[in-house]
């Protein structure tokens, strides 16, 4: 299996490792059949993502994409992380191999989770257009079957 330098590069020195105490949203996701689990933590400050650290238990490929989902969202406002797809985490990377791609969709529900979480948190509504029927933990998703 071939991976890009990209991949290679944020699995190898991963960016906003760690975990956050004091974080404003916390987002766990994970795909029992594949075994990756991954965590998002963050900071936010007046609707800014301020500050975001990842824990993810995984392969390379699960490393590196929740490694570039946080570069992604860092600094941006809470509603454009919103709209990060796995595609654009992906296309950062210069490419996934495509038995790795689930890995990407970890990261997109990781981030989604953790801004559901925070939305909760602060009594702001979930979007049932951006969050579906979900409360943002997605333990349910298969996509490794």
């Amino acid at each position: 299996m071939a991976y890009s330098k990209k991949v290679m590069d944020h699995f190898e020195n991963p960016r906003n490792l760690g975990k956050m105490d004091d974080a404003d949203g916390v987002g766990e996701v994970g795909n029992a059949k594949c075994g990756d689990i991954m965590k998002i933590y963050l900071k936010i400050n007046d609707g800014i993502i301020t500050d975001v650290k990842f824990n993810t238990f995984g392969c390379a490929s699960a490393i590196a994409t929740s490694s570039m989902a946080t570069e992604l969202i860092k600094g941006q406002k809470v509603e454009d992380a919103l709209e990060l797809s796995n595609k654009a985490v992906v296309e950062a990377l210069d490419g996934l191999p495509p038995a790795k791609i689930h890995c990407s969709v970890l990261a997109e529900e990781a981030v989604k989770a953790a801004i559901a979480d925070y939305y909760t948190k602060n009594g702001i509504e979930l979007d049932p257009a951006i969050f579906g029927s979900c409360s943002g933990g997605c333990d349910h998703c298969d996509h490794c079957g």
